[in-house]
């Protein structure tokens, strides 16, 4: 097998754009490392024939909603609104993923692990319970909500 850092090397940046499109971008770094913590645990136990790719998307998966649910149980008290981080990654577009965020959860979720994980959708089905058939549709609507979106933005400007 190869060394971990290698895997992480190779599959982080995939990992974290999946993060972002499932928990949006304040919570995907916890995602993340959340997702590397419990491969690291993992990996010395996984098949040397297995996809590292999809393995990865369904760990991170976990770790998302595992974020989203922690997140929704904690008060977070202010004295006054903080601003913003500066935005992440240059290949980052805001405009896009305001619009992914916008997308109902089975079609945000269907979009981040077919396009950004490189799932096939039996297996999206599998992890988000749902039928391959249901995940080819969700993709294709939420796929087709954010070309609308995106098609209406850029005619204004």
């Amino acid at each position: 097998m190869r060394p971990f850092e290698q895997v992480v090397a190779e599959h982080g940046a995939m990992v974290l754009r999946v993060c972002r499109a499932v928990v949006g971008p304040d919570d995907a770094d916890d995602a993340w490392s959340e997702t590397f913590v419990s491969a690291l645990r993992a990996y010395p136990d996984l098949d040397a024939d297995a996809n590292i790719e999809a393995w990865l998307v369904t760990i991170a998966h976990r770790r998302a909603l595992d974020v989203v649910r922690t997140r929704a149980r904690q008060a977070i008290p202010l004295d006054s609104i903080p601003d913003r981080p500066a935005s992440a990654p240059a290949e980052t577009d805001p405009d896009l993923w305001a619009a992914v965020a916008q997308l109902p959860t089975r079609q945000r979720q269907a979009l981040a692990y077919h396009y950004l994980g490189g799932l096939k959708y039996p297996q999206i089905a599998e992890l988000i319970g749902s039928s391959p058939d249901a995940t080819r549709r969700a993709a294709a609507d939420g796929m087709r909500t954010l070309r609308s979106r995106i098609t209406k933005e850029t005619s204004h400007v």
